[in-house]
Formats: structure tokens, C-alpha cells, sequence
């Protein structure tokens, strides 16, 4: 791992030197994600609320990472995304928590929020693990990035959150999201081409393209929809429409976000993919937006 090297592996292209290690998360650390080189985690333990096709009946081996290169008012891992909650670890340890989370019946290796620590989860992957490995992001990524995964990474898990700049802008700090992103999810379906299942329904290889509805902004949803639509055609990638939507992190500060999403709210976007044509992917129940779904960043497999 180069530790000389100006950071330039998310497009916020910060150019500083990171330290290879520190004690943690921490505001002095240089560049906009404020982290190491080094991982810093806050879980890793099988994860059962992924899409059917990701969690299975055995989990998915998640590893939730620290730090992120958004800042999406109501992320609800912002303990982890913004708070610096984590724990300091090796490459060597990622390695072996992989090798644990697969002993305990992973179906997959899912990297949450993975791309402040680009380069030491390429190193950690240095050797073929005997799972698909499933790559978790807002979407928010460098086609550079997604290429030097190439081999490494066999399924994108990625959000496509906005299509509107001002929206981008004002909920995430990145407003060149829309183009940032389409641009990543591209390169992730060149990479890994149509999604292939196997006879269980469990991904093998592929893109997930995930879209969480905000309150008071279907239009938004109904132009990520139309982009699907018009870039992917039947069995290249699926489309999962997320309901789980509740006010965290600083959704407080934002009125016209700090509720909960209305049935009518939900009912008229679902439609709207249903009446698009895209039909390969998930919807969600009501029952998904609670915060009891959001794991407990206690450190368990750490």
C-alpha cells in the first residue's frame, strides 16, 4: 500500500496525504473523510436485511465500515458515517474477519461503505476468496476506483440517490452526484455484465442498484426510474425500490425531509416502477422503516 500517495481514490479528489494509521475517526485527520488507510470497522457479523438475493437464508457477511465520502443528512449509519464510531484494525485482521464471517455461513463478503479504504480492502483481497464479493456504496465512486476492483468484486451494491443536482447538493454536499454516480454504475455493469443467479436465488455476479425514496420528493425517485430504464435493459441489473425511510442523523434540520414517508407518497412511486417496465428487483414492505433495523455498531466481529 502506497502511504506517500495524494488521496485521490473517491471524487472528492482531496490530494492529501493520509496517515496509514490512527487512533480512529478524527476531525484533524486530513481530507474530507477524515479516516486512515487503514480500516476502521464498526461491525462484521452475517446481516439478514439485505435484498433476498444478497441475505439469503444464511446472511451476509457484512462489514460495516467507518467513515463515508457523503454526507447525507439522514443516513441512518451516521454513528459510523459522520460520528466516528469504529474500531482501528490491519489489513491481516480484514483478511481473517472475511475467512470468520465465511466459517459462520456467509453467503457473500459485503463491504458497507468501503471507499475511504480503497486501498487496503484491494490488499485484503490480494487472494480470491471462495464467496462472491459484494462492494456497498452511496454511488458516489471514481470509474477509476470501480476499475481497479476489476476481479476482485463481483457484485455492486450501489445507491443511485439523486438525479437532481440541487437536491445532491443540498442533502448530500456532492452536486455533482448525478453525473458522478450514473457514470460508477456504468462501469460496475461493463465490469460484471448481467446479473447471473443461481439455483438458490442467491447473486453471484451483477448490480444491484439500490434507490431510497425521500419524503416530499417522488419526483426525484420517478427520474432515477426513468434513467434505469432508459440505460439497462430486462435481466442487466436490478432495481430495488427502498421504503425504509426514517428521519436520522440530521434530518432534524431539514423540515420538509423529518418524517416518515406517506402510503400515497410510496403507492404513487411504486407505480411508477411498475408502469416503467423494469422488472427485474425488490420493493419493500411499510414494516421496513424502522429504526429497529439498523444494526447495533457495537464492535461485534471486530
Amino acid at each position: 500500500m502506497n502511504t506517500t500517495q495524494p488521496c485521490t481514490d473517491c471524487p472528492r479528489q482531496c490530494h492529501v496525504v493520509r496517515p496509514l494509521t490512527s487512533d480512529g475517526i478524527c476531525p484533524d485527520l486530513p481530507g474530507y473523510c477524515h479516516s486512515p488507510l487503514q480500516p476502521v470497522l464498526a461491525r462484521a457479523a452475517l446481516h439478514f436485511w439485505e435484498e433476498p438475493c444478497i441475505s439469503g437464508s444464511r446472511g451476509s457477511g457484512t462489514v460495516f465500515f467507518s467513515s463515508c465520502n457523503l454526507r447525507c443528512c439522514f443516513c441512518q449509519n451516521s454513528q459510523i458515517s459522520m460520528d466516528g464510531k469504529g474500531i482501528p484494525i490491519t489489513v491481516s485482521r480484514l483478511r481473517a474477519i472475511y475467512h470468520e464471517l465465511i466459517a459462520q455461513g456467509a453467503h457473500n463478503i459485503n463491504l458497507v461503505t468501503p471507499t475511504p479504504y480503497t486501498r487496503a480492502i484491494l490488499e485484503s483481497l490480494s487472494e480470491p476468496l471462495p464467496v462472491p464479493v459484494v462492494y456497498n456504496c452511496g454511488g458516489y465512486e471514481r470509474v477509476e476506483t470501480i476499475r481497479a476492483f476489476e476481479g476482485k468484486v463481483q457484485i455492486y451494491l450501489p445507491d443511485l440517490k439523486y438525479m437532481d443536482p440541487a437536491m445532491a447538493e443540498c442533502y448530500s454536499g456532492a452536486r455533482n452526484y448525478p453525473d458522478v454516480a450514473a457514470r460508477a454504475i456504468l462501469a460496475m455493469y461493463d465490469q460484471t455484465g448481467p446479473y447471473v443467479l443461481d439455483d438458490d436465488g442467491m447473486l453471484q455476479k451483477g448490480v444491484v442498484i439500490r434507490h431510497l425514496i425521500l419524503p416530499g420528493h417522488v419526483d426525484n425517485t420517478k427520474h432515477v426510474i426513468d434513467w434505469v430504464r432508459d440505460h439497462f435493459g430486462p435481466e442487466q441489473v436490478l432495481f430495488s425500490l427502498m421504503r425504509q425511510y426514517v428521519p436520522c442523523g440530521r434530518a432534524s434540520e431539514y423540515p420538509e425531509i423529518n418524517r416518515p414517508l406517506t402510503d400515497e407518497e410510496y403507492d404513487e412511486a411504486e407505480q411508477y416502477l411498475f408502469d416503467s417496465g423494469i422488472e427485474d428487483g425488490f420493493v419493500q414492505e411499510k414494516s421496513s422503516a424502522s429504526e429497529g433495523f439498523i444494526p447495533a455498531f457495537d464492535g461485534t466481529g471486530v
